[in-house]
């Protein structure tokens, strides 16, 4: 079984110029949990997820830090604080999508679908054709049904 035989053809998609709350919407009317982002040739540059998306409800974690002299050194790194500011702060799908977006292709083997689906712990793949367009979308749902 390949990700031709079981994948959605039917695919939702954002762009990342789209804002969060009309990326939110687009979940809950079509009751999915995910979406890929495409640029204009339909090529995928990321995903957005629920998680993605009420991420502006998460508690601030300020890095611990000491003050030294009217001074401020920083015991962990800030990178992960600006991070959490983007995210919070959140107009537009380019600020919370996940940019480094794992896809398969039509060929790829349901084990191997299986494999990192799980590994990754990952709810969907976009499938892409072999220049790289969108062509359909494997969901952990896909694969149940597959199942049973």
């Amino acid at each position: 079984m390949k990700a031709k035989d079981i994948m959605n053809r039917q695919i939702i998609t954002v762009t990342e110029e789209m804002t969060v709350d009309e990326t939110a919407r687009i979940l809950l009317d079509n009751k999915i949990s995910g979406v890929p982002v495409v640029d204009e040739q339909n090529k995928v540059i990321g995903i957005v997820s629920e998680t993605d998306l009420i991420y502006r409800e998460k508690h601030l974690h300020i890095p611990s830090f000491i003050s030294i002299l009217d001074g401020v050194i920083f015991l962990e790194s800030t990178k992960e604080l600006e991070y959490q500011v983007r995210k919070m702060a959140a107009f537009k799908v380019k600020d919370v999508m996940t940019k480094k977006v794992l896809t398969i292709h039509e060929d790829t083997e349901l084990e191997d679908i299986v494999d990192k689906i799980v590994e990754k712990k990952i709810n969907r793949l976009p499938v892409i054709d072999s220049e790289g367009k969108l062509v359909g979308i494997v969901t952990r749902s896909d694969i149940l049904r597959h199942i049973i």
